[in-house]
């Protein structure tokens, strides 16, 4: 972290600071998409929450940049994440599902520049009714499972759990959100979570009877982009192996039985209500490990609190 994007006193960047962040990532972006080959004038921020994403006009060329990182996540652990996604999304594409997908203008791998670590992606023709966030309906979520059982590729287990939370739980302190009661408590559920979820080998002594297979890792009917030719899942940030119930995470009932009925009609597997509630209960950890991102995205702390709220009302493992 820079001088100029040091936190304050407290720790939360100010909005001066995160305007600089989103200009050092813009800037970066340019002189990387330039240094790549592209004919590039300006950039324009598309989107700024966790990742600024800019288009590298006049190219068809959208660069994301991670610019919200868990501690101890270090360029080597993001590269190879964000090589994950890549051949990921360029698979699915390949083979005809839905999702925008890396540029072809450029070497698909990701790039290092002014110590932020970025990738390139084709420019989505975005629709009218196009919203972030917004979701669709839970049955595309079994199609894009139906697309994604067949990747060949080796993928490591649950990465949102298992490789970026470890980190946020060590730095957890009392706050404002979090009492030393709450974190201890929240210690003790991760851990006893760990022991099934550490690995696919742990996971399956628990569950032998359940598949895992390769999952787009971060609510995929919520990660899409409305285009003028469909819908199109983006953001494959967090790919990983596990059970599909990860994917369907504290969505509640109504979206389970939606994703059971047209998992069932694409002959996939029904969801398994004891692995649900096991992915619920640790979505909802990772949620809390979330708390140590909020001095670099202050915009998190509403959502959390919520979480929280919730999770203290909960049983006790």
């Amino acid at each position: 972290m820079t001088a100029g994007s040091a936190p304050r006193p407290g720790g939360t960047l100010s909005a001066d600071q995160l305007a600089d962040r989103t200009r050092r990532a813009t800037d970066a972006a340019l002189e990387a998409g330039r240094a790549a080959g592209l004919e590039v004038e300006c950039a324009t921020v598309l989107h700024d929450v966790f990742s600024v994403v800019v288009h590298l006009e006049p190219a068809p060329v959208v660069a994301r940049i991670p610019v919200v990182l868990p501690p101890g996540y270090t360029p080597a652990l993001q590269t190879a994440r964000q090589q994950r996604e890549l051949d990921v999304a360029a698979w699915l594409d390949a083979h005809g599902v839905p999702v925008v997908a890396p540029s072809p203008l450029v070497q698909r791998m990701p790039v290092r520049c002014g110590g932020f670590g970025m990738t390139f992606w084709a420019l989505a023709d975005v629709a009218p009714d196009h919203r972030p966030y917004a979701g669709v309906p839970i049955a595309k979520s079994a199609e894009l499972h139906a697309g994604l059982a067949g990747y060949p590729a080796p993928l490591p287990f649950l990465t949102p759990f298992t490789e970026a939370a470890p980190g946020m739980f060590d730095q957890l302190e009392p706050s404002e959100f979090l009492s030393s009661k709450d974190i201890e408590r929240a210690r003790g559920q991760f851990a006893e979570l760990s022991a099934v979820l550490g690995s696919a080998a742990s996971f399956a002594a628990r569950y032998p009877d359940v598949a895992v297979q390769a999952l787009q890792g971060d609510g995929p009917s919520h990660n899409v982009i409305r285009t003028t030719t469909g819908v199109k899942f983006a953001d494959f940030e967090d790919v990983c192996q596990g059970p599909v119930e990860w994917d369907l995470a504290m969505l509640g009932p109504g979206a389970v039985a939606e994703y059971d009925a047209a998992a069932q009609a694409l002959g996939l597997r029904r969801t398994d209500p004891a692995v649900q509630r096991l992915m619920d209960t640790a979505r909802t950890l990772q949620f809390i490990s979330c708390v140590v991102l909020v001095p670099q995205l202050p915009v998190l702390a509403e959502g959390l609190a919520g979480v929280i709220a919730d999770w203290r009302t909960q049983p006790t493992m």
